[in-house]
């Protein structure tokens, strides 16, 4: 008799396949429970879950000349709630949001969120870091969530001119980006997320940390925590900081309350102060955060670093 170890290997149950000409960057089920989209550069699909071999097209951006070509969509996501409404986000760093009731190829939005660029500021570098990685909503569909390279926002989806909270993740890197464009990270593409109550939001960065912080407008706390197996090691664990020294929140509160669900999931052990390697010499680009997800209901979260999977719960 030999021993032979179990293994766990996931097994298709459909197949949806030959309906995208581009690498699929999004996948979103509706709340009809019948229905997802599936995105690609230029193309969404609206799927039936039953039927594997035909899809609908409902957006389509693929101009007749390629050549004409300016600006891709980098992801999509139905609404929570309302089974008609869902949004995509593209690289010129612009949310669409459109309503299938409208017409069967919805090719014109009914909500655009767009913050515009003071032109000042604007540089060779500007087009690429406004390029929206990551889009999602809020639980209640109340709230549109963005991440772009250097930035964070929360939108209101009643207010589209400019976001109700903008949280700076990688503003200590603005003076690098040529750095960045050569090493090819400036097109890393990092996830965001909410907290199942919509309290807190989560991103990641390099050095293989990711942040916490309060949705709520005007709290600067963050909470910086680190997914690798040396912070387990030295027991360090993340706990509230301000974004500035003079910010106030700072403690062991998230989101302004004490004690409250869904705020910082940890590890065990001894708390100590964790900040973001702010200088751009001691940041390992090849070590990043970019895919994370919070549980609906419980405040558990987990992380994906390189080839290892951490799950983070608060005690």
């Amino acid at each position: 008799m030999t021993h032979h170890d179990t293994v766990v290997a996931a097994v298709p149950r459909r197949v949806y396949a030959n309906a995208h000409a581009y690498h699929i960057n999004s996948i979103s089920v509706n709340s009809d429970g019948e229905t997802f989209i599936s995105s690609d550069d230029l193309r969404i699909n609206l799927w039936n879950l039953n039927i594997q071999d035909q899809s609908f097209n409902i957006v389509d951006i693929k101009p007749a000349n390629m050549e004409e070509l300016t600006e891709v969509i980098t992801a999509a996501e139905f609404h929570p709630q309302s089974c008609n409404w869902f949004m995509y986000a593209s690289s010129k760093g612009t949310i669409k949001m459109a309503d299938m009731r409208e017409k069967a190829l919805c090719d014109e939005h009914a909500k655009q969120f767009e913050q515009e660029e003071d032109p000042s500021s604007r540089s060779f570098f500007s087009e690429i870091i406004s390029s929206i990685s990551d889009v999602r909503f809020s639980p209640d569909g109340r709230y549109i969530l963005s991440r772009d390279y250097l930035t964070v926002k929360i939108w209101d989806v009643n207010m589209e001119k400019q976001p109700v909270k903008t949280i700076p993740i990688h503003e200590h890197l603005r003076p690098r980006l040529c750095d960045t464009y050569e090493n090819d990270s400036i097109f890393d593409k990092f996830e965001v997320t909410f907290s199942g109550d919509a309290r807190n939001v989560m991103t990641g960065s390099y050095n293989n940390n990711f942040m916490i912080y309060p949705s709520e407008p005007g709290n600067d706390t963050e909470v910086v925590l680190q997914a690798d197996k040396s912070a387990f090691k030295a027991k360090k664990v993340g706990i509230p900081t301000p974004m500035n020294p003079g910010a106030q929140g700072a403690g062991n509160t998230v989101g302004g309350k004490k004690g409250s669900r869904a705020n910082s999931p940890a590890p065990a052990g001894g708390a100590q102060r964790m900040r973001k390697e702010t200088d751009a010499d001691q940041i390992d680009f090849n070590k990043k955060i970019l895919h994370m997800s919070w549980h609906p209901k419980e405040d558990s979260i987990a992380i994906a670093a390189t080839n290892n999977l951490f799950v983070f719960s608060a005690l």
